[in-house]
């Protein structure tokens, strides 16, 4: 029942994380300038190519299919080790955006005073962490 609930709550996350990358994809503007990384000493002068904003949020939205399928909501053959691995894969994928660059994202960033990294520090590195401790614990169930 826990891998359930856990599952069902990755594939929303997961879902809505993957609409806000197509909502920019198509032209949306809101938050932008929260969600690219800057020096600080300049605009969000970062052109992310559109290619790169599908393919993370597909990356997104395939995701949070996994975890349905962990849950058992939705049924598809794949090898056991696709399965074994991928489990351990996407948790640690956010773990390590957690921690990050050392530079400008995660809890270990030197520039600290742009509005991307008050915005990662606040929302996005709890939340990768978030996803990755709650990914390993349906591993472990």
């Amino acid at each position: 029942m826990i891998i359930l609930i856990l599952s069902i709550i990755l594939f929303f996350i997961y879902t809505v994380l993957g609409g806000f990358h197509f909502y920019w994809l198509f032209g949306g503007t809101w938050g932008l300038k929260k969600v690219i990384p800057t020096k600080g000493n300049e605009a969000n002068t970062l052109a992310i190519p559109k290619f790169a904003t599908l393919i993370v949020a597909l990356v997104l939205v395939t995701f949070g299919l996994v975890y349905l399928i962990k849950s058992g909501l939705i049924s598809v053959k794949a090898p056991n080790w696709v399965t074994n691995y991928g489990y351990w894969f996407i948790p640690s994928i956010f773990i390590l955006r957690a921690i990050g660059d050392f530079n400008y994202v995660g809890f270990f960033k030197k520039i600290k005073n742009t509005e991307f990294a008050k915005a990662d520090s606040k929302i996005f590195s709890p939340l990768c962490i978030g996803l990755g401790v709650i990914g390993i614990l349906i591993v472990l169930y």
